[in-house]
């Protein structure tokens, strides 16, 4: 893979590989088919986890233990071509052993008696249509007398598509697997008697004499529709679905966090003026990235355009009228810089404008488009991460519509989140035509990703926010602490340590802060396997002999007596054998560890003049060490070590790096078995809400409160506390000597401080609500976390002893660390400096018996 997977996609990959081994398996020995799901919200990386799949099902993955199938045809079918298109364009991006030749586009002129192994098909609806040529003359189910003669071929084809796919499922050598993108599309359920199935149903029931295909894998934002079809289809098992944790998604960077809604404040007709107003967004936007493309100099350029989103049958000459709002905002945008994606692929007059016609998938690419004119047809499959402003004249009553066309919008530009910058990490939505009402839908259809899911955690959608910025009333000592303080992360499951000590050694060479670095990694590597060598020299011993030797029984039958005996035997094993164990072994050490110690190990014998056999013998001793459990357990244990040496001794090197840089090696340190340490990034722009919407429709300012590190032109922060909060905040901003403080935010951004708990065994991270500053006599400054701790949730006391344990070992950053819970009317406050307060947290049943205990205190406020 040319993509380093986020871990909810490792794990993701990892089950749906266990799938389809499953089905192919009982597909091939009982012919029983089999069909599951792939559910992630729009965003995940879909299309990314299915070329990981792909590779391993053709080619075989040591990180899934998955060998390659020899026999596997993929069929990958949607109701659309450019859809296809499309997705054929990213398997080849982020695939480094799928070729072009693999993928192939299904045309009318296709004709193959058997589908090829070791290939992906791209079929589409209408390619399946009775009109199609690869159709016509197959289709005598669908006759009205199915004793009439059949269809005559055309254009001389021997078979039709049917014919090919019967004969790839009747191919014994063959697994044919279908892949249905979006696949809750063409999965009606009937509404009554007679009617003829979908082209979808008829490719995973069969047709006729065509059976249904093997094993299908829909994958979907939403598939309830292809999972109630599956159940009702004859003769097809289901498999477990997978589903990706919508949480995870949205807190690796891949998702924008924050939705920007802008609506009219009063009622009436405002196009104009929020088309203004949008173009004002994109010139902004568009600075914003020029200003970040100029400060990191490695960084790619993103050119963000407006998406004008316009109903089914739109007025031309509002259309135009809005082009000419824009081009007067904006004198400096290109006359040629707009384009629409309308379902008639022409030029299209708008006004005094003529507009070329743009495919959906090569807009991303084509950044001379800086304002797209578009309907809803491109609302499913459609991608484009640099859409950062839409602006929509559908009115309330299509809302749908406009949280599908948002949600294609949602994609991080880079891939990544920018560290502490809203903005960048923000798209705009302009709603003319909007009341409160409809917008309060729209706000809550996009927090679950608009796909009817839950929610997702740390998504907002804001209502005409402000842009909060850095106060300049604040002391850069106190930014220093803050940037000081040491943040947790959570661990990556599936990484190998082995491969992180690679992945980091290689990225440590590429920015030239450890040159040979992989060369460094395998030699410490090799050392490592010589003592383990020593130290299990017996063991090794006789998993070396069990490798060099072959043992079985033969059975021998007594035809006149009819008895039957089992004789032992043992043969030494030929090359193959060897050469399977070492390939196993190679998987459980690492493949490209198990090449570069073979050939330490083969020069170390000297028998360079016969390398060919001193390759072998290093293999053998190589499959020995992967039949011994605590190789593995030793080398990856010393892999981890070395790894968390190399980040520690080059941290501050790699903090100078640019954030592109810095966030491969954020990845690498959340590669750990183990919670890590990370640097929190410093906050530059924050988007926040700055009234509540009541009921009623009337409007109540937010609190606001001083000395925040970011605020608004009036040097304030505001915020919606709750009521005790907000008393907190409060009494802490009236004691003498607090000069700032910083609301930590609660989602999963670089600039917010993380703390590990464990939660029933499972890591997971609590994000303290505030860090107050102080400064001493001496002119130094302090800090201290102070947490408003909920006593009602069910995670509460895990919370709270995860505090406990960050106390005991970073304390001495912090001159205070307090939990403090409102019990009755009464504010208490737990002390986790103190040594006696931490154990009896560590050793608490009843967190509401620990504040009204001798631990705790009042809290003044």
């Amino acid at each position: 893979m040319k993509f380093t997977l986020k871990d909810y996609q490792e794990e993701a990959v990892g089950k749906v590989l266990v799938n389809l081994k499953k089905a192919s398996k009982r597909w091939r020995e009982d012919g029983d088919k089999h069909a599951f799901s792939l559910t992630a919200t729009t965003g995940a990386g879909k299309t990314v986890m299915a070329a990981a799949v792909f590779e391993a099902l053709f080619h075989g993955d040591d990180n899934y233990d998955i060998e390659p199938d020899p026999g596997a045809v993929v069929i990958w079918f949607s109701d659309d071509p450019s859809l296809n298109e499309q997705s054929r364009y990213r398997l080849l991006e982020a695939s480094d052993r799928l070729s072009i030749s693999d993928l192939v586009v299904v045309q009318n002129t296709f004709q193959r008696e058997a589908l090829e192994p070791g290939k992906i098909y791209f079929l589409n609806t209408q390619k399946l249509s009775k009109s199609s040529l690869l159709v016509r003359g197959r289709d005598q189910d669908e006759h009205a007398n199915p004793d009439a003669p059949p269809l005559p071929m055309p254009d001389s084809r021997s078979w039709t598509i049917w014919d090919t796919i019967q004969n790839t499922i009747d191919d014994p050598a063959l697994t044919l697997y279908l892949v249905l993108d979006e696949a809750h599309r063409g999965m009606r359920a009937s509404t009554g008697a007679g009617e003829k199935t979908t082209i979808v149903k008829r490719l995973i029931n069969g047709s006729g004499s065509v059976p249904g295909i093997p094993v299908v894998w829909g994958i979907s934002a939403t598939v309830e529709r292809f999972n109630a079809a599956m159940s009702d289809m004859q003769g097809r098992a289901t498999l477990p679905n997978v589903v990706v944790d919508s949480g995870k998604v949205q807190a690796s960077g891949l998702l924008k966090d924050t939705i920007i809604l802008d609506v009219p404040k009063e009622a009436g007709q405002f196009d104009t003026v929020l088309v203004r107003r949008g173009t004002d967004k994109l010139k902004e936007i568009s600075a914003a990235w020029a200003a970040y493309g100029a400060q990191q100099s490695d960084a790619g350029v993103v050119l963000p355009l407006m998406v004008l989103q316009v109903p089914n049958a739109p007025d031309h000459n509002d259309i135009g009228k809005a082009l000419d709002t824009i081009f007067t905002q904006w004198p400096e945008l290109p006359e040629d810089a707009v384009a629409h994606v309308f379902g008639e692929h022409s030029t299209q007059t708008f006004g005094r404008h003529s507009v070329p016609y743009i495919s959906p998938e090569r807009v991303q690419d084509s950044t001379w488009v800086r304002v797209l004119i578009a309907k809803d047809a491109i609302s499913t499959g459609w991608d484009c991460p640099r859409a950062e402003v839409m602006v929509s004249f559908r009115p309330a009553r299509d809302k749908t519509h406009i949280t599908q066309l948002l949600g294609r919008m949602v994609r991080t530009p880079l891939a990544r989140r920018i560290p502490g910058n809203d903005r960048l990490n923000s798209v705009d939505c302009l709603l003319p035509f909007f009341d409160e009402a409809s917008v309060k839908d729209v706000a809550k259809a996009l927090m679950s990703g608009g796909d009817g899911g839950d929610d997702l955690p740390g998504r907002r959608v804001l209502i005409n926010p402000v842009e909060l910025k850095p106060n300049p009333a604040i002391p850069e000592g106190v930014w220093d602490k803050l940037l000081a303080l040491p943040s947790q992360t959570l661990p990556k499951r599936h990484a190998r340590p082995v491969k992180r000590l690679t992945s980091l050694a290689h990225e440590l060479a590429v920015d030239g802060l450890l040159a040979d670095a992989g060369k460094l990694a395998h030699s410490e590597m090799h050392k490592v396997l010589n003592g383990i060598r020593a130290r299990y020299k017996t063991e090794i011993e006789a998993a070396r002999k069990s490798v060099m030797t072959v043992e079985g029984k033969s059975l021998k039958a007594d035809l006149k007596g009819g008895a039957m005996t089992f004789d032992d035997f043992l043969e030494e094993a030929d090359y193959a054998v060897i050469e399977d164990a070492y390939r196993r072994a190679g998987r459980a050490i690492s493949p490209d560890l198990a090449t570069t110690y073979s050939d330490y190990l083969a020069r170390l014998e000297g028998k360079t003049d016969d390398m060919e056999t001193a390759l072998m013998e290093a293999h053998v001793s190589i499959a020995a060490l992967g039949l011994v459990p605590q190789v593995r357990e030793t080398l990856e244990a010393e892999a981890e070590k070395l790894a968390n040496q190399w980040l520690t001794r080059f941290r501050v090197e790699i903090k100078d790096l640019s954030d592109e840089r810095q966030d491969v090696y954020r990845q690498i340190r959340e590669m750990s078995a183990n919670p890590m340490d990370v640097d929190l990034a410093r906050p530059t722009s924050w988007m926040q809400a700055t009234t509540i919407r009541e009921a009623n429709g009337t409007e109540t300012p937010l609190p606001t409160f001083e000395r925040h590190l970011l605020c608004d032109e009036q040097g304030l922060f505001p915020e919606d506390f709750n009521s005790w909060e907000g008393e907190v905040v409060r009494a802490e901003l009236g004691r003498s000597g607090t000069v700032a403080w910083y609301r930590n935010p609660s989602r999963a951004s670089q600039d917010s401080l993380g703390i590990i708990y464990d939660d029933g065994g499972e890591p997971k991270i609590v994000r303290p609500d505030f860090v107050f500053f102080g400064q001493q006599g001496d002119g130094t400054f302090t800090a201290d976390i102070v947490d408003p701790h909920g006593i009602q949730f069910g995670d509460a006391i895990p919370k709270l002893k995860g505090l406990a344990q960050y106390a005991e070992r970073f304390g001495d950053q912090y001159r205070r660390i307090d939990a403090v819970a409102k019990i009755g009317d009464t504010f208490r406050v737990l002390d986790l400096k103190e040594a006696a307060t931490r154990a009896a947290v560590l050793a608490a049943a009843s967190i509401k018996a620990l504040y009204e205990g001798a631990h705790a205190s009042d809290y003044l406020v």
